[in-house]
């Protein structure tokens, strides 16, 4: 039988509503540049972002818990590569464990050169401390925020 290929392009746009709990999150970001979890009731874990549900226990949460800024990396990656709809590269991007949070968190990573990926990654190694920044201007999304050496 012969096995076929097909290359394929699919450019889909769409607009969703977030709902309560991710929509809180994010208009904290970007009225107060501040970053929330929200707490398991019955674990005490903070999930950040936050969630209306525990990934473990599958209860509610229930209150709100600011984070950071202040965190450690948990992996990082470094793209040199380009991708459709991602910031040119060299860029690096990874997830961040924020003081009082129980879960990390994905971002961008600023200030770092890129030129020499070892150098870069020795920079970026995971448990390296960094600090949240918040851009002047924000709208409300993941893009309004990212990590720097701290």
């Amino acid at each position: 039988m012969e096995l076929l290929k097909r290359r394929e392009a699919w450019n889909i746009t769409y607009t969703h509503a977030l709902g309560e709990t991710a929509s809180w999150f994010f208009v904290q970001i970007r009225d107060n540049a501040r970053i929330y979890g929200r707490r398991c009731g019955k674990t005490g874990r903070v999930l950040v972002p936050p969630r209306a549900f525990s990934d473990q226990t599958l209860e509610p949460t229930t209150d709100w818990v600011e984070v950071g800024p202040g965190g450690r990396i948990e992996t990082f990656t470094i793209v040199y590569e380009e991708f459709q709809n991602l910031p040119p590269p060299p860029y690096a991007f990874g997830y961040v464990m924020l003081d009082g949070a129980d879960t990390a968190i994905g971002g961008f990573f600023k200030g770092v050169d890129l030129a020499e990926p070892a150098k870069a990654a020795e920079q970026l190694k995971v448990g390296t401390r960094v600090i949240t920044k918040f851009a002047e201007q924000r709208k409300g999304d993941m893009l309004d925020f990212w990590f720097e050496r701290g």
